[in-house]
């Protein structure tokens, strides 16, 4: 699957990769393995709130478009989760390339572990020289509810909106598309989709995810 993309220290090639859907656990495993194997974990949730949001802003500005975001109505409450899934999926790619400058600017004597839902598994294929590099996971409809129930920050929206039960309801039927076209690029792709249904604590998947990478990781010697 690898291709010619400009990766000066190797670390785009050598990196880990976990996509996949919201609250499945991805950040949490990525820590996990981070530990035990010594690795650097890139968070793409937290650049994608901050210096990506800058870059927004300003290829806003180069385009000559609106540089302020829509009212938080017209984002969440107004717009149906499919138009807001198409959205999402359509600017990827861009936060992608935004994410590649980030892990180039990296070096590490072991890979990179990369987490994150907009680590898309058609974006991630042409860099990757064997689809074990990459493991999309996704919540199971039981473990989506858990979630929601036990992280405050899935259960509410953080912006001030007209209607929050509507917002809250477009935005979880907006993150099922999301996360169900994630699983229909990997299967295409030949590459492992983790269903997480809560049976197992956050050790045990993470033990999956890492044999999985299989030889990639060492132990850490800690």
């Amino acid at each position: 699957m690898s291709s010619e993309v400009w990766d000066p220290f190797g670390t785009l090639h050598g990196a880990l990769w976990i996509g996949g859907g919201q609250w499945a656990g991805k950040s949490t495993v990525a820590r996990l393995l981070a530990t035990r194997y010594g690795l650097t974990a890139y968070h793409y949730d937290y650049h994608d709130a901050r210096a990506h949001n800058d870059r927004r802003i300003a290829r806003r500005a180069r385009l000559g478009e609106p540089i302020s975001d829509p009212d938080p109505d017209t984002v969440w409450v107004n717009t149906s989760p499919q138009e807001m899934a198409d959205e999402i999926l359509a600017g990827f790619p861009t936060r992608f390339e935004w994410t590649l400058d980030d892990l180039r600017a990296l070096v590490s004597g072991r890979p990179i572990i990369a987490e994150g839902w907009g680590l898309r598994p058609e974006l991630v294929a042409p860099i990757i020289d064997s689809p074990r590099r990459m493991i999309v996971m996704l919540p199971s409809e039981e473990f989506r509810r858990r979630q929601l129930r036990e992280l405050p920050r899935a259960a509410t929206i953080d912006h001030p909106v007209s209607d929050p039960d509507r917002a809250q309801r477009n935005r979880l039927a907006r993150d099922r598309l999301v996360a169900d076209e994630a699983a229909r690029s990997a299967r295409r792709l030949g590459i492992r989709v983790l269903e997480v249904d809560g049976s197992d604590d956050a050790e045990a998947v993470a033990d999956i995810v890492a044999d999985h990478f299989g030889c990639r990781l060492v132990p850490s010697n800690r």
